[in-house]
């Protein structure tokens, strides 16, 4: 599962380990997120930012 990576701050959200903290389970792929979603550590990066990287 690929890892979506905030070219700002270096938040990784990973696919695979989903980010408990902010209420999303393991599996959930990023294209599930809210369309609204911003980088939960620095808030400047929407979603449409995020860079993919493929494990």
């Amino acid at each position: 599962m690929p890892i979506h990576i905030c070219p700002d701050c270096g938040y990784a959200y990973d696919e695979a380990l989903g980010d408990r903290r902010e209420g999303y389970a393991p599996g959930t792929r990023f294209e599930q997120l809210p369309d609204d979603f911003v980088c939960p550590d620095c808030a400047v990066r929407a979603k449409s930012d995020f860079l993919r990287q493929d494990q």
